[in-house]
């Protein structure tokens, strides 16, 4: 009895203990966020693209720094591209807005100009009217003021949350270009300081091998979900149909969430652009099949070629999108996955640290199994 008493009393101290370490760690990571986030974010890239300088090195007998030149032009490459997309699905000028042409009060003008509060008001009272027709010849009693009321509210705050979640995520990836000098001096100093001849093992080799096919593998079915949303709503003549795909990449890294926000961002469009005349079946397939094309990726084909993936329970990684997210804000969600898999294998690697390591995988403390899956999509 007294050996139990002990056992308990020892736990609470570590247990308290420990959750004063996280508290003040978690003050660490928020005073110090501005210089870790391009840190952590040049230890992934730097994750991902060692094998390249490590082949140079050792297959192709590169000298070291001739292997750093070019890796370094292979990640400034991957950045163009990527701005370069980024650039091109931003709309601007007569993009920028849900609407159609009407002409100028200069008959030589054949560009004309646009007035999107006329438009969408036309889409809206468009809208409105065949869905009040709609429910009526259902039988339905409805009173248009009251439904009008409830429609535009709705609409209003569908359209003020996609908003907000567009200009944060685009202001995040800017953000990240803003810093890209800062990354770029962390990855040079990375790949100058590493020994391509060496033999990795324990707790890095575990980490680098794990959270490299995660990033890549992730990065891969995020540019095809993109790709794939950016057809889709191309086919169907969505306005911002690229810059729509673009969030659909970006919000891919984030699990589960992401790929809900993805799908709903395109909602508010396209009720202003095909509520009149109405087209319910445009509607509805701007939103279905691109949830549908998510949901095969993130739950049929991300899970067979990740296999067991990092071992990170659904709760683990709410939990996680949750506190890095409070941390360090949409980028904190973008690498939460990663960054709690990392702590996950740390953890498992020590004998005080090992229960939580293993609960963080699902599997409670003398329970002898997992609860429910542990794969991180």
């Amino acid at each position: 009895m007294k050996n139990n008493l002990r056992d308990e009393q020892i736990w609470l101290a570590v247990g308290s203990l420990m959750i004063l370490a996280l508290a003040a760690a978690a003050m660490i990571l928020v005073y110090t966020k501005g210089f870790l986030i391009p840190f952590v974010l040049a230890v992934f890239v730097t994750i991902m693209i060692s094998p390249v300088l490590d082949f140079q090195v050792i297959r192709w007998k590169f000298p070291h720094w001739a292997a750093v030149t070019t890796s370094l032009v292979l990640v400034l490459g991957l950045l163009a591209l990527m701005g370069s997309l980024l650039y091109a699905a931003i709309p601007r000028g007569d993009q920028a807005v849900i609407g159609t042409p009407h002409p100028t009060t200069d008959e030589s003008s054949s560009i004309g100009s646009i007035d999107p509060d006329q438009h969408y008001e036309s889409g809206f009272a468009g809208l409105l009217d065949d869905l009040t027709s709609t429910l009526q010849a259902w039988g339905l009693d409805v009173d248009q003021t009251v439904l009008e009321k409830e429609l535009q509210s709705f609409l209003a705050e569908l359209q003020e949350k996609a908003v907000y979640i567009i200009s944060q995520t685009a202001g995040t990836v800017a953000s990240l270009f803003s810093q890209g000098f800062l990354i770029l001096i962390f990855i040079i100093f990375l790949l100058a300081g590493r020994n391509p001849h060496a033999v990795r093992a324990g707790i890095y080799a575990d980490v680098e091998s794990k959270v490299r096919t995660y990033i890549t593998t992730k990065f891969v079915l995020s540019a095809v979900t993109g790709l794939a949303v950016w057809i889709v709503l191309a086919l169907f003549g969505l306005k911002m149909a690229a810059l729509f795909g673009l969030m659909a990449f970006v919000l891919n890294y984030i699990p589960s969430i992401g790929s809900v926000i993805a799908t709903l961002l395109p909602l508010p469009v396209a009720l202003a652009q095909f509520g009149d005349p109405f087209s319910p079946w445009a509607i509805l397939g701007v939103v279905a099949i691109p949830g549908a094309v998510q949901m095969t990726v993130g739950n049929v084909i991300e899970p067979k070629i990740m296999g067991q993936g990092l071992q990170l329970h659904p709760v683990t990684i709410l939990l996680a999108l949750a506190f890095w997210g409070l941390l360090w804000g949409v980028i904190g969600m973008l690498l939460a996955v990663p960054l709690t898999a990392t702590i996950r294998i740390v953890l498992v690697r020590f004998e005080i640290t090992a229960p939580i390591g293993d609960l963080l995988a699902g599997e409670l403390p003398g329970a002898g199994g997992k609860v429910g899956a542990v794969e991180a999509r």
